[in-house]
């Protein structure tokens, strides 16, 4: 995750709600993609044992961080 990235979302936490709802009117009327102009795509093996671990294994819900992630 890039550093802007980073500062907006320890900014959101500290924000009042007045300044929350603020920021996010300017988000929507910068990004005018909603969720129906998404293309979604077929589920691939990976997909689906992700999705199978989700569901079986209550351990599987740990999350790692963008920057510990070898692409």
């Amino acid at each position: 995750m890039t550093d802007v990235k980073e500062r907006i979302i320890g900014a959101v936490p500290v924000m009042s709600d007045n300044d929350a709802e603020s920021f996010w009117e300017i988000i929507k009327g910068q990004f005018r993609t909603s969720w129906d102009d998404i293309e979604e795509d077929e589920a691939d093996e990976t997909d689906l044992q992700m999705l199978k671990a989700i569901e079986s294994d209550p351990e599987c819900h740990e999350f790692t961080r963008e920057s510990d992630i070898n692409w």
